[in-house]
């Protein structure tokens, strides 16, 4: 499989990016002396057990918390320098969040929950992409009058998809995002966030434990003990049986 190229514009940079927790008297170093590039155009995945530290990476990332050491640099500006408000307004034009639990609004339809997304941008600004060719391309036109408990888990996260691309974010951080769906299911979605990479070059970090989901991404990184390594992996297509 050949791997795309990505352009040569660095996206993400994180520096020197250090976590620490304080339990009562004892500190917990969730992130030690990280260093991580992403170019705009790159598929990563972020792969490690539970409690290794690519939850608080991602937060941090997302700047939905500040560091306690090194920056992060999102488009050539350190996040972590910035106020919680120049901070949300980051996360508001530049990210969008894909996350394990969906978080939909169970009282607004798929269509009220992606438009959602649009009003708390602001200024009902729309993409180059608009509602109707994003909701097309995620396969799900004929559910969008649907609340989220009418929907499955697969078609549920195909609308949290499409408010995360709605706005037109640089940068697309997921959380596990197959996490809560069957190996059915899991193998759509995937393959739709690397057809969002290969043909509309959508910058995406996705957080996973799988290797199977991670296989979907054109490089790899590891995490461990709150530390970053990363080692040349062959990426292969998952195979599931009874899925055509």
């Amino acid at each position: 499989m050949d791997t795309p190229q990505h352009s040569n514009r660095l996206i993400i940079e994180a520096k020197n990016l250090g976590m620490t927790y304080r339990l009562g008297k004892v500190e917990v170093h969730a992130l030690r002396d990280v260093n991580f590039q992403v170019y705009e155009g790159e598929f990563v995945a972020v792969m490690g057990p539970s409690g290794c530290g690519k939850s608080t990476l991602l937060h941090l990332l997302g700047g939905l918390m500040r560091p306690t050491e090194g920056a992060i640099l999102i488009d050539g500006v350190d996040i972590a320098r910035l106020s919680d408000g120049e901070r949300t307004t980051v996360r508001r034009n530049k990210v969008g969040f894909i996350f394990q639990r969906f978080n939909l609004l169970p009282t607004l339809t798929a269509q009220g929950n992606i438009e959602l997304a649009k009003k708390i941008h602001g200024n009902g600004f729309m993409s180059e992409y608009g509602f109707d060719e994003i909701t097309a391309m995620l396969g799900i036109r004929d559910r969008l009058e649907f609340r989220p408990p009418e929907l499955s888990g697969g078609e549920q996260q195909r609308v949290a998809i499409a408010r995360a691309l709605i706005n037109q974010p640089s940068i697309i951080l997921a959380d596990e995002p197959t996490g809560s769906l069957d190996s059915r299911n899991s193998l759509q979605v995937l393959r739709l966030m690397r057809d969002l990479n290969e043909n509309l070059q959508q910058t995406i970090i996705m957080i996973t434990h799988d290797p199977e989901a991670a296989s979907m991404a054109r490089r790899i990184v590891h995490m461990r003990d709150g530390q970053m390594y990363e080692r040349p992996q062959m990426v292969f297509e998952p195979e599931f049986e009874g899925i055509v």
